[in-house]
């Protein structure tokens, strides 16, 4: 059976088992939403366990390098996520395991290659052909009352930990930090000039000692690769480690609704891999840079939910001997529950705006690509939502290519 008819199947599959659970809530009745007997007993030993996948159909309908070419429009995703409670499970007090498999379909990769031609990736979500792989497997222990908190093994760096209800370490952003249910292109999730590496080995601490401020350092396999356990590109004779630093303060502006949550992260990475700008044969040792994270509710409708306005904004700087991308800025709103009875509805706007190294202008014959993206997440029941969405990009690559534009539809089914 081809890919994508096992997306197909599996998202149909999801879809009306999350319809005949939506179906099965009484909305008269105030109790919790239905949960199997499974999911039930799992959760009373410590175990918590989540499933979803993703679709998305994107077509590029003018400019880029092809309106007509298929390939890479549909892609697809599924996500298993593990949590084991130490406390429960081991008597370990404020420990946790964390186990995230992922899989992914077609090989295509998305549509960039063959319709767009964009620098920072107009899906995020487009691993390739993928069935089965452990992208993140580690274990976090808290000490003192839980204010430092250590994580190890198979990491993602761009997860981070939640903190006096935001999410820091490292680039986080409450607005632009999801794929799978925020936007949909690569500059608008993480800040393309941190060359955070693939899931692998490694380790990172957070310390909060007060409630309005935190510093966080994480260290991780520079050469990982997702695909793998991590132990083969960690243990061998070159070993490079990328290492990155993160401090910030938490902010919770008083409203007549309510406080309003934000975050102001500032960091600084390493990374001691040999490499150069795209026009250098010469390569170059100890690349470093910096990055500016900031998020902040501007509204607040309610004062026992999260419906309101709210802004980001990035900043990122490498050198240009050894990077094409040398600044990178981008910011954005969101708005959840703007229409009357859509109060799970998210509607956001972001721009992102990257400039290519002056010394790489063989490679590239434009400063730099440009991209703003609006979506609007549609709630349809608690298990479903979909996703709309369009992009513009100047320049894509780059390149002296005409200004694309992409229409997509996301869905996303969980269970």
């Amino acid at each position: 059976m081809c890919d994508k008819k096992k997306g197909l199947i599996l998202m149909l599959a999801l879809l009306l088992g999350s319809l005949a659970v939506y179906a099965a809530d009484d909305p008269n009745e105030e109790t919790e939403e239905p949960q199997n007997k499974l999911t039930k007993y799992l959760e009373d030993n410590g175990i918590d366990f989540a499933a979803s996948t993703t679709h998305i159909i994107q077509s590029n309908v003018k400019g880029g390098l092809s309106t007509h070419r298929k390939k890479g429009r549909y892609t697809g995703r599924y996500d298993l996520e593990f949590t084991f409670d130490g406390q429960k499970i081991l008597g370990l007090e404020n420990s946790m395991f964390y186990t995230h498999v992922r899989g992914s379909w077609p090989n295509e990769g998305g549509i960039d290659p063959y319709a767009v031609g964009s620098y920072f990736g107009v899906n995020t979500n487009a691993y390739g052909n993928r069935a089965f792989d452990v992208v993140e497997a580690w274990y976090q222990q808290g000490f003192a009352d839980n204010k430092f908190q250590l994580r190890i093994g198979k990491i993602d760096l761009t997860c981070g930990f939640e903190c006096t209800g935001s999410y820091v370490s490292f680039d986080c952003s409450r607005y632009a930090n999801c794929e799978i249910s925020q936007f949909m292109n690569g500059a608008l999730v993480n800040n393309p000039t941190i060359p955070f590496p693939y899931e692998g080995l490694g380790a990172i601490g957070m310390y909060n000692p007060v409630e309005w401020w935190y510093i966080s350092a994480g260290i991780a396999d520079a050469q990982a690769d997702f695909r793998e356990t991590g132990f083969r590109t960690t243990f061998h004779d070159e070993d490079y480690f990328f290492s990155i630093a993160e401090t910030g303060f938490l902010t919770e502006i008083d409203s007549a609704r309510g406080k309003m949550p934000g975050a102001y992260r500032f960091g600084m990475w390493y990374d001691p891999q040999p490499k150069s700008h795209s026009d250098s044969e010469k390569l170059y040792r100890d690349d470093n840079g910096y990055y500016l994270s900031f998020d902040q509710m501007l509204y607040k409708e309610n004062p026992d939910d999260e419906q309101g306005l709210g802004a980001f904004f990035r900043y990122g700087y490498a050198p240009s001997k050894t990077n094409d991308l040398t600044n990178f800025v981008s910011a954005g709103l969101q708005y959840q529950g703007l229409f009357e009875g859509r109060d799970d509805d998210v509607l956001g706007f972001g721009f992102a705006q990257g400039c290519l190294s002056d010394k790489a202008k063989d490679s590239y014959t434009e400063n730099g690509e440009t991209v703003y993206e609006v979506y609007y997440n549609a709630q349809l029941t608690p298990n479903l939502s979909v996703t709309p969405s369009i992009q513009y990009i100047v320049n894509p690559g780059g390149a002296n290519t005409s200004d694309a534009t992409v229409l997509a539809l996301r869905v996303h089914l969980s269970l």
